[in-house]
This record gives structure tokens, C-alpha cells and sequence, in this order.
């Protein structure tokens, strides 16, 4: 099975347990109808299946980038193409490591509107790693590196660190899917923040054990982005469906005027 698909399982049976709504239509003159869901590390695109359903009930076309994780370049052009796709205004969505592509990439004219999902957002000049400094990351969250530079949460407090709030039976299976990212993407500056001239929104997981709380609360602050707070573990992404996909929905609707 094609790495970039292997979670898709457990994205399958994490959506039909908590993606239950009664979603509203999007009008037909609705001008931002485009999403495009960002990944983090140690994840693949399979996760956000929850959000991607939740959203197409309601009218809208989704694309999910399959982020490489080879190197910040390499994760930044797989946004952009997905980006290139799109037919009309979009609303662009990271998570994690995904929050640093979305604020590379989402300068383009496309983009109406950034969502920030427990998401890094480093400012242009900035690296990723900066954004740490000053922060404690909770003990439960572990990246083991490899001998070619690259990094994957260890197995032993896997379920702690990234996905605390799903079964036993799913965070071993996330676990064991898990991709691991290039470390030394980490050191890379960006060259763009596009949260300096686009709106933002931020989904931050009160229970989140892959950032130090205060870092997210900063981050989404330092942005300026309206923030909805959840009870959730890092893998918000997947088990927080109804929410993330109603927060991308307010940004779509909040922002088709400035689309038109």
C-alpha cells in the first residue's frame, strides 16, 4: 500500500464516530467554495477524511496535499500545486507542520483565508525551530531521529503524545504508519507569512501534548487569528471533524466578500 494513503483506515473509522451533523448547504452564490487541507508530520493526508466528508456534504470541493515530509521545499511545493488546482477563491487549512506550508504558500492570490489546526506559523525570515524558543514541549511528545536526518515519534508514548483522545487499537495503527519528517526542515527560514496580509483562524487542542499550550495560544495571538478551542489530543485533526470543518466553513463564509 502507497505510504501516503496508509492511515486511511483508521481516518475511516475515526470520521464515522464523530463526524455525525446535520450540515447547512453552502448558498449557490457563495464565492470561496474551495478547501485545501495541509497535513502535518508524522501524519499522512488520510486523516482529515472526517473534515473532507463534512465539508462536501456541504457543497464544498476539497483537495488534500500529500505532503513528501523530504525537506520544507519539497512539502512547500506540494501546497502549491495543490493551490494551482483550484478553480477559485480557497480557503487553505494546516495542521501542524502543515501550518508552517500554509503560511509559505498562502501569499497566492487564490488564497481567501488561512485555519490554523494546532499549527505552527513562523513569521518570513523565521525558522520553524524558532518558534519554540522560550517554550517547553511536554515530555509525552518524543521525536526519535534516524541515521539519515530524519525523525519519528516514539512508539512508546506515541498514543500520549499525538492521539491521547482515539482507541488503543487506532493510535497503534497511527503509530505504525506514521511518516517521518526530514529534521533539518525545521532550520529552514521562511520567505513569506501570509497570515501578515490574509484572515486567520486557529483550532487549538486543549489537550494537545505536541506544544506547550502557551505556544499555541501565542502563536494564534501573534497572528491576529479568531481562536476555537476543543477538547482534543494533537490529532485533532481526525477526531475534531464537526469543528474544524464548521471553523473552515465561518472563514469561507467570512471572507467571500473580499473573494468577489
Amino acid at each position: 500500500m502507497n505510504t501516503t494513503l496508509i492511515a486511511a483506515t483508521t481516518a475511516l473509522g475515526i470520521a464515522a464516530a464523530t463526524s455525525g451533523f446535520a450540515a447547512e448547504k453552502i448558498p449557490d452564490n457563495q464565492a470561496v467554495r474551495n478547501v485545501v487541507l495541509v497535513h502535518g508530520a508524522f501524519a499522512d493526508g488520510s486523516g482529515w477524511r472526517g473534515v473532507y466528508d463534512n465539508l462536501t456534504q456541504r457543497g464544498y470541493k476539497v483537495t488534500i496535499v500529500q505532503n513528501p515530509l523530504t525537506s520544507l521545499a519539497d512539502d512547500i511545493a506540494a501546497t502549491k500545486r495543490a493551490i494551482d488546482r483550484q478553480d477559485g477563491p480557497t480557503i487553505l487549512v494546516g495542521h501542524s507542520w502543515g501550518g508552517v506550508m500554509i503560511t509559505e504558500a498562502g501569499v497566492d492570490a487564490k488564497v481567501a483565508g488561512l485555519v490554523y489546526v494546532s499549527a505552527l506559523s513562523p513569521d518570513a525570515g523565521e525558522t520553524t525551530a524558532q518558534q519554540y524558543e522560550g517554550y517547553t514541549t511536554p515530555p509525552e511528545f518524543v521525536i526519535e531521529p534516524t541515521a539519515d536526518g530524519f525523525g519519528a515519534l516514539k512508539a512508546d508514548t506515541f498514543k500520549a503524545g499525538f492521539a491521547a483522545d482515539t482507541t488503543d487499537a487506532d493510535a497503534a495503527f497511527l503509530r505504525d504508519s506514521q511518516v517521518p519528517i526530514n529534521l533539518a526542515s525545521f532550520g529552514i527560514k521562511l520567505e513569506n507569512a501570509a497570515w501578515r496580509t490574509k484572515p486567520s483562524w486557529a483550532v487549538i487542542a486543549r489537550q494537545d501534548k505536541a506544544f506547550d499550550q502557551r505556544m499555541l495560544q501565542d502563536m494564534a495571538k501573534r497572528i491576529g487569528a479568531k481562536v476555537t478551542e476543543v477538547d482534543a489530543s494533537h490529532a485533532l485533526f481526525m477526531t475534531q471533524p464537526g469543528v474544524i470543518a464548521d471553523v473552515i466553513d465561518e472563514a469561507a463564509r467570512s471572507t467571500q466578500e473580499a473573494a468577489k
